[in-house]
């Protein structure tokens, strides 16, 4: 039976000893099985890139981009508190006062632990807890990040850091024709240089981001009090 008419497409009928045989075409029946489950596949994707449009996640046609990362990058210095600065719009961040703490779990120099906090508009803060690792020991700024069991992890490349005041990461996936860009502008402080803001800026844009779709993210001592509490 194929899923996609409900019917076997029967080749042809014979007696055999009194009985009817029926023979029928499972070539057939696979074939259109087949295509009803990539017109599936594609109505999902379909689905899921309207869902990240939506929500103003940044989609570029083609493939991900492979730019050049942090050289002899040293997991240990990069350890503590980051204060986004800005960042690609993604679906997944709401708040403001965005932080970013990193921290060793008890597994190992290999495995970073994750804390994201952010104050959401309603003036509750939003925590998430994760893990990092670098799969490659021969590319240690390649981490890739996970914060559910059950879900992929997702890239985290530090493109530039001096682990004593700034860091620029990007992350890309794939959705068939397009790609999803994330990037993040971090500092050790709630305000960034404007002259490194700038250097960071031409990084991206040398690896292809649209500077212009970054947005800023308020840090002000005042309006983020309640992250310090």
């Amino acid at each position: 039976m194929t899923e996609a008419t409900g019917e076997l497409h029967i080749l042809k009928k014979r007696k055999v000893n009194g009985y009817e045989v029926v023979v029928y075409n499972l070539e057939h029946a696979m074939f259109h099985s087949f295509h009803f489950k990539m017109q599936a596949i594609q109505v999902l994707s379909l689905t899921l890139l309207s869902v990240l449009a939506a929500n103003a996640q940044i989609l570029v046609p083609g493939k991900c981009p492979k730019p050049a990362v942090q050289d002899n990058f040293d997991a240990s210095q990069y350890l503590g508190k980051w204060y986004e600065i800005q960042k690609l719009p993604t679906v997944f961040q709401k708040g403001q006062c965005s932080t970013a703490t990193y921290s060793l779990n008890g597994k190992g120099a290999s495995v970073v632990e994750v804390l994201n906090r952010e104050l959401l508009a309603d003036g509750t803060i939003s925590a998430i807890v994760g893990s990092a690792r670098a799969t490659d020991p021969s590319e240690p700024a390649k981490l890739e990040v996970s914060f559910f069991a059950n879900s992929p992890p997702g890239p985290y490349w530090v493109l530039s850091t001096d682990y004593t005041g700034h860091s620029l990461v990007f992350g890309c996936r794939e959705f068939g024709p397009v790609h999803a860009e994330f990037a993040w502008i971090l500092s050790r402080e709630p305000t960034l240089a404007e002259g490194t803001l700038s250097e960071l800026h031409n990084i991206l844009t040398s690896t292809g981001v649209n500077i212009n779709k970054l947005t800023n993210t308020n840090q002000d001592v005042d309006y983020c009090r309640a992250m310090e509490q």
